[in-house]
């Protein structure tokens, strides 16, 4: 068994394209391969948005590790390693932005599962210039293209959209970056879980923060609290920055890897948990999130999630906190809270 994803395994059958090259590695990237990739090319920077990758690829000194969620370095880069990533509009985003700081003359090797949807990059990469396909293997494609054409300068601002969310008779403008969790709409689970809470105060952290719907209602309602928010992307982290600052609200916003850049003394853990690593359904980072909850409030302490009702989330915290009650619950989703 090869310790790499199915996309690097392509990129990797096909080491020529990178040899004398100085690559950018970008999108969904999510194993060791660029370490590997040393030995067959010029210098290799990976530029990621995902915290948690970050922390696991910026101990390798061989290799350049940016995280962010713009790329603006000084860079020798000739060759973006684009790995597809599962919102199509991230896609669109970062080949916006890395053309634009590469400029023409630039290739591109774009690799992905063909279920994400990689055929898109066809029509996409046109504005650009040529992109072929080279490589199919285990349901997995491998393009090869260049841009050619003059790219306009990347705007991060531009890729903001807004929309309106009321609650309360609160109006508040969420701003929003491509591939972002609660884009463009307010989700029901969110809803039910902001109904759901009582008055807040002392240090509160919004676990997963998205585009910050949650953090700035709590914010909104309760204006002396202590505001956190975090989120594994800096997707999320700029947009919920971005959120805070459109409705002059208050708050802390930064990127964690779970637990990793958090503090330990909160009043109100409040999360709306994501589920999703990638394509696939990952709980792990849930399960995680509720198991080391207490170590991370203060005395009292409480924890409120929302969560799908078929998920097994009340033994974890039943165990964690010695108790768990439902608060709400629609047909489709559960409310849990759990004191310290």
């Amino acid at each position: 068994m090869s310790a790499y994803i199915a996309p690097s395994q392509i990129a990797e059958r096909q080491l020529a394209y990178f040899e004398g090259k100085h690559v950018l590695v970008a999108g969904e990237s999510e194993d060791l391969f660029p370490i590997e990739l040393v030995k067959h090319c010029e210098s290799v920077t990976v530029f990621t948005t995902n915290y948690g990758y970050y922390r696991q690829i910026s101990p390798y000194a061989q290799i350049t590790s940016v995280f962010g969620a713009e790329f603006n370095q000084d860079t020798q880069a000739d060759l973006v390693l684009l790995y597809w990533p599962k919102a199509k509009a991230e896609a669109e985003f970062l080949l916006a932005m890395l053309m634009a700081k590469l400029g023409t003359d630039t290739e591109i090797v774009v690799v992905g599962e063909n279920r994400s949807g990689i055929k898109s990059i066809e029509k996409m990469f046109k504005a650009y210039g040529p992109i072929t396909k080279y490589d199919s293997a285990r349901r997995c494609s491998f393009y090869w293209g260049q841009c050619t054409e003059q790219v306009k300068p990347f705007k991060l601002q531009e890729w903001f959209k807004s929309y309106q969310v009321t609650y309360k008779q609160h109006e508040l403008t969420i701003k929003s970056l491509p591939g972002v969790f609660s884009h463009g709409q307010f989700d029901v689970g969110s809803q039910l879980l902001l109904d759901t809470l009582p008055a807040l105060s002392g240090k509160v952290l919004d676990f997963g923060c998205g585009a910050g719907v949650i953090g700035s209602v709590m914010a909104k309602l309760n204006p002396s609290i202590e505001l956190e928010m975090c989120d594994i992307s800096a997707l999320a982290v700029e947009s919920s920055k971005a959120t805070l600052a459109a409705n002059e609200l208050k708050g802390k916003v930064f990127a964690s890897d779970i637990y990793s850049d958090t503090s330990s003394d909160y009043r109100f853990i409040i999360s709306n948990p994501p589920f999703h690593a990638g394509l696939d359904t990952s709980y792990s980072a849930t399960e995680t999130l509720l198991a080391e909850a207490p170590k991370h409030s203060a005395r009292p302490g409480e924890l409120i999630i929302v969560a799908n009702s078929f998920l097994k989330y009340p033994p974890i915290i039943q165990q964690a906190f010695g108790n768990c009650e439902t608060l709400n619950k629609t047909n489709k989703f559960s409310i849990y809270h759990a004191q310290k």
